[in-house]
This record gives C-alpha cells, structure tokens and sequence, in this order.
C-alpha cells in the first residue's frame, strides 16, 4: 500500500467531501481549519432507502418510507462510530470523520491512544496497527512492533502474526502509516499479504491510503465543522505506568488538558472510558469535564454476569456517574409476543436517573445470512431475519428505551431515522 503524495489526502478531502453548513445543536461556529466549514448539504446514500425497503410491511416501515423525501439535516443522535464510514472507508480516519459529518452525524468519536513520545493519536485499540494499518510492510517499523510479522508456516499449523502498538512508535512515525480497513490474512507468508482480510460486507474500494490523525488534529478537524466531540480513552493492554511514569492519572490528565488548550467548551464533550478508574479521575479532578462522561459498559456479556452488570448500576450512580453506554442488545429484550422492549438493565438505568447510549449498529455486517446480527443482537435473534430488521431494534431504542443517541458504523443510517421522527437533542 503506497503513500499518497504529501497533500493528496487532504486536498482531495477538503475538495470533495466538505462543505458544512448549520451548526447542530446551537454548536459555536467552527474555527478555520484549512477552510473547512458546517455542512450544509447532508447525503444519505442508497442505504437507508434500501433497508427501508427491505423491512417486513407494516406501520414502521410506511413511516420511515414516508420521509424517503426529507431534506436531511445533522443530529446528534447519530453518533460517528470510529468516524461514522468505517463500513466502507478505514475506522479513525480524516475520511472515515468527513464521511460520518456528511452523513448527517451530529457527534463524530475519535478513540484515543498514546505513542511511545507520548502523543494522543486516533486509534480504536492501542495495539492494533498490524490490522488497521501497513505498518507491518515498512521493515524499520515493523521492527520496533512488541511482536514484528511472523510468516504462516502451514507444515508447522502455526498462523501468521503480529503484534503492533501506538506506544511501539513515535507520533511522527505514526504519522507516516496508511490506515486500512481492519482485518488481517492468517494464511499471509509475506507483509503484504498479512494486509488482506477485508470482511465481505464492507469493501477495500477507499482504504487506498487512510490519512492517520492525532487527537489535537480531530479536535481542530470536529471543531471546524461545528460538530461535537465523543472521544474514548483507551486502556493499554499492558500495566502502566508504561515508560516509567506516564500513568493512566497522566493519561487522563492530558486527554482533558488537549480540549482546554484547544479552547473547546466541556458542554460539547461527551467523554468515553471502560475503565471505571478513568471516570472516577474525571470527577474528581476534573468536575466540569465528568458531567457528561460515559462508562462504557462491556460487563453483561452472559446471563449470570448481564445480572450482575444490573446489579452495578446503582453503585455507578452513587458515585455520581450520568451516563452509561451499553451494547445495543443489552438495553433490550424480547416479551412473551416476540415484541422488542426495554431490558431489566434499561428499566434499572432508568430508574436511577442514568441516561443512555448505546453502540454499535451497522457493524453486524448481513442481518439475513442466518447469523442474526451476531453479538449487537443476541437478545433479539429470535426476530432478526433480514436487513431491515435494523431499524425495528432502532426504533425500540428511540422510543422505549429513550437512548441519548446511538453509535454507528454508517452514520446515514441513525440520521435518516432521526430525521424521519424529528429527534435532534
């Protein structure tokens, strides 16, 4: 995967994909940042109008077919998952954050890792450059990676490897990856075949060279758009403090400080971790900045632990944490008629007064394939048989479950239907 000439990425990002236009939610106009401005013209794409027409019949689908006509307009009910286009284009990009802007996402997500210089930079996982990146085909970098490529050896049975991190380089070196689309070829006995691995419901048709960014850069690249801001912590997979006293307090600290330099105004963050310790630090050191912290909750996975991920709402709640942020299928079950409805761990968040997010749609991949939407609809399998069925799960969490807004891997998606019910908190 070559590199792109010096400006191509961004020239051709500010020339074809932007042009913002109204501010969502009352958003400050946006700062100068090489001319990009609000959008004005919001494109959906064929996918909406596709799984509408997919649905089984009945009065849902006449309503969102009803507004197949809308002038669509942004919402902050549709969150950016990863950018809000990691469908088609590679997750953490400048592409994948301009994508999710176009289609009408409201709040766009950069998850934030560090570099061995200790740089905040755009990256779902902090070792996970190896299947999102060609680092592994760069030999000076892929020597510095905690595990460099390992070839397949199919006498042996052993799989092709490797293991590559944020904090193995530094941010310039960072800066000089492709991002790709996430995935990896097990059976690779070169580097450049390691990068193959694309699943088959998303596409290699964009992922010629992702332009990386910093977590500075998104701020300034959101902040321009007059658009907001739903950045994660990540968590190392390793025990910190990494490099002798960067500490996790550290890490926290500067992920706030970079908003505060940048002169963004808290009421426009919405703060992610999983790691419960990072929310704590936020409250109390930083009060103004945990208001609207989300605990990313991953918990509940199986039904003794689903038990016991309700039982530890209330213990969140007194510590003084708002909003919470399951997976989708967490927040919904399925009653004696096979309707979808509010979960036992909705009806306890609710009744504590917690607010909810909740991810990720759109990252299923094929709803119709006998998978049934796979681990984002577990506790609703039972009803989910074809693509549309997207959008009744869509539909009981805006209504019944009362979610905040809802992550997305394809913002068009969430933005056709809040725009098709008028939901713009």
């Amino acid at each position: 995967m070559p590199a792109m000439p010096a400006m191509s990425a961004v020239s051709l990002a500010l020339a074809g994909l932007l042009a913002l236009g109204p501010k969502v939610n009352a958003a400050p106009a946006g700062k100068s940042c090489g001319g990009l401005q609000p959008i004005t013209s919001v494109q959906l794409g064929p996918r909406p109008y596709f799984l509408v027409n997919d649905m089984d019949p009945g009065p849902l689908k006449n309503k969102l077919a009803s507004c197949s006509e809308l002038e669509m307009k942004p919402t902050a009910f549709s969150i950016g998952h990863r950018g809000g286009g990691t469908m088609l284009i590679p997750e953490e990009t400048l592409e994948s954050q301009l994508a999710g802007a176009r289609m009408g996402a409201g709040i766009l997500e950069c998850d934030v890792a560090f570099t061995s210089d200790r740089e905040l930079v755009c990256r779902h996982d902090i070792c996970d450059l190896h299947t999102t990146t060609n680092i592994v085909t760069i030999p000076e970098l892929n020597a510095k990676c905690t595990k460099p490529f390992k070839p397949a050896d199919p006498k042996a049975g052993t799989k092709a490897s490797a293991t590559c991190c944020t904090s193995d380089i530094t941010v310039a070196e960072f800066k000089s990856l492709c991002s790709k689309m996430d995935g990896y070829n097990p059976s690779a006995t070169t580097p450049q075949d390691f990068l193959h691995g694309t699943p088959a419901y998303r596409t290699d048709l964009y992922a010629t060279c992702g332009k990386v960014m910093t977590h500075k850069e998104w701020i300034k690249l959101v902040d321009s758009l007059g658009l907001k801001f739903t950045p994660e912590l990540k968590t190392a997979p390793f025990a910190m403090p990494f490099d002798g006293d960067y500490t996790q307090e550290k890490y926290a600290q500067q992920f706030v400080d970079e908003y505060r330099e940048a002169g963004i105004d808290f009421s426009r963050v919405w703060p992610q971790s999983f790691l419960y310790d990072d929310v704590l630090y936020w409250l109390e050191h930083e009060p103004e900045f945990a208001k609207q912290a989300v605990l990313l909750d991953e918990s509940g996975d199986t039904p003794a632990t689903f038990e016991k991920a309700v039982a530890n709402l209330s213990g969140y709640r007194a510590a003084g944490v708002n909003i919470m942020a399951p997976p989708l299928y967490y927040l919904v079950a399925l009653d004696e008629a096979g309707k979808i409805v509010p979960s036992k761990y909705t009806i306890e968040a609710k009744r504590l007064g917690f607010k909810l997010i909740t991810w990720s749609l759109e990252r299923s991949g094929f709803l119709g394939d006998g998978s049934k939407g796979g681990f984002y609809f577990t506790s609703i399998a039972n009803v989910t048989n074809n693509d549309g069925d997207v959008y009744n799960l869509v539909h009981a969490l805006a209504q019944d479950v009362g979610v905040l807004g809802i992550f997305s891997d394809w913002s068009a998606t969430v933005t056709y239907y809040a725009n098709c019910f008028g939901l713009f908190p």
